[in-house]
């Protein structure tokens, strides 16, 4: 298999104040294409700062990222964006709907902005796989956090990206309502062969995946397979 992501001796620090505080420490590890992939760890651990880093939201200070056979590293500001928009989908904790849109036209922005004729009928068809197909009309606002959640996996997936960067895609969720997202997560990620990175410090969303990276205090502690 083809690897879609390789990391090589990332090391990431913050100024905060006088002091330097290292976030991420000689972080070397890569993922295949169609791979889901999971990073654990404690709060503060540098999960979310590894995720930014691995998408092109944020810069290494020293390292090598190489994303859908792209040197990272190589690009400006703008030509990760349009990595990112080509290639990449996002899930994070707090949903990150656009609240003036309806669940529909949520869905379907992604694809119209790249000028896709069938983004409402693509929206309507993802919406209805994820069980909100009486939901098209309804704002953000009318729909609860577990159905929000739904309506961004519908956008997640919209694009079929390469590979989907999952940030405690449960986070904000009570357990039950969780299950059932990790559920249609883990099913839409196969029907689609998308790459799945998820960040969690939930063990029971972690071992759904093929592999898991343990962090703590911005090292890497082990890899293991599932």
């Amino acid at each position: 298999m083809a690897k879609i992501l390789s990391v090589q001796n990332l090391k990431k620090s913050y100024q905060s104040g006088s002091k330097q505080l290292t976030v991420l420490e000689d972080i070397s590890f890569e993922i295949e294409e169609k791979e889901t992939f999971a990073i654990v760890g404690p709060s503060g651990s540098g999960k979310t700062t590894l995720l930014g880093l691995c998408a092109g939201l944020d810069q290494p200070d020293s390292g090598k990222i190489e994303l859908c056979e792209t040197i990272m590293n190589d690009l400006n500001e703008d030509q990760r964006a349009l990595l990112r928009n080509r290639k990449v989908g996002f899930v994070f904790q707090d949903f990150q709907l656009i609240p003036t849109l309806t669940a529909l036209e949520n869905v379907a922005v992604p694809l119209e902005l790249r000028g896709d004729k069938t983004a409402s009928a693509a929206g309507k068809e993802l919406l209805e796989k994820v069980g909100l197909g009486d939901r098209f009309d309804h704002y953000p606002s009318q729909l609860s956090g577990g159905e929000q959640q739904r309506v961004a996996l519908a956008r997640a997936f919209s694009t079929k990206p390469d590979i989907l960067f999952a940030d405690e895609p449960t986070g904000n969720l009570d357990e039950e309502t969780g299950k059932k997202v990790v559920e249609l997560l883990i099913e839409l990620n196969k029907e689609s062969g998308t790459t799945l990175v998820i960040v969690t410090h939930d063990m029971e969303l972690a071992r759904k995946t093929q592999k898991i990276l343990r962090l703590k205090g911005g090292r890497i502690l082990e890899t293991v397979n599932v």
